[in-house]
């Protein structure tokens, strides 16, 4: 039993490292953006506006930046140390983050996939009439998630178990940073 529990926590922790460049471009976004939205304060059709003012320009550059920086880290370390299916003892049976080009490329494509899920998000509710910062669960947690993941297959194949390991973990750190944020005072709402 203990092999098992075992086994889980070397899934979650490579689950951690596989989406770090994910997370990381996700919250950078939101740290070092500011300034010009990328939908320019266009409304749609329907009189909204595309996406709003929390997705910019400068968030959108900055996060995938990082993010992409993540990747190439994780790259650098897979190259001393193996990637990803040798770390995890072929816990997690994918091989990524093997070499400096592998990790450059996945860490972009992770960190782009990540804002762009996180903007297609907000076109989603914008259209069903929610305003920036009004709460839209599940969605809020994983649209950033879902893109990083979609753009991710375009170099990996990622098994169902990982997928589920992924979005539960995600959800459970997104309510656990928020819950932080609101018991310190940054958040003025818990969700």
């Amino acid at each position: 039993m203990d092999s098992e529990i075992f086994k889980i926590l070397i899934a979650v922790l490579g689950a951690v490292y596989f989406m770090l460049p994910a997370y990381v471009s996700n919250l950078s976004g939101l740290a070092f953006g500011g300034g010009k939205p990328i939908d320019g304060g266009k409304n749609y059709k329907d009189g909204r506006r595309l996406i709003g003012n929390g997705v910019t320009w400068k968030g959108f550059m900055n996060g995938t930046i990082l993010g992409t920086c993540v990747g190439l880290v994780l790259g650098i370390i897979g190259t001393y140390f193996g990637d990803l299916s040798a770390l995890t003892g072929g816990v997690i049976d994918l091989h990524v983050y093997g070499s400096i080009v592998g990790g450059l490329i996945l860490g972009f494509l992770m960190a782009f996939g990540a804002l762009f899920g996180d903007l297609v998000g907000s076109f989603i509710k914008r259209r069903m009439g929610l305003q920036s910062g009004q709460p839209a669960p599940f969605m809020d947690q994983l649209d950033f998630v879902l893109g990083a993941l979609v753009f991710a297959l375009l170099m990996v194949r990622i098994s169902w178990s990982l997928f589920i390991i992924i979005i539960l973990l995600s959800l459970i750190l997104h309510l656990g940073a928020n819950t932080i944020a609101y018991l310190l005072g940054i958040k003025d709402v818990w969700y």
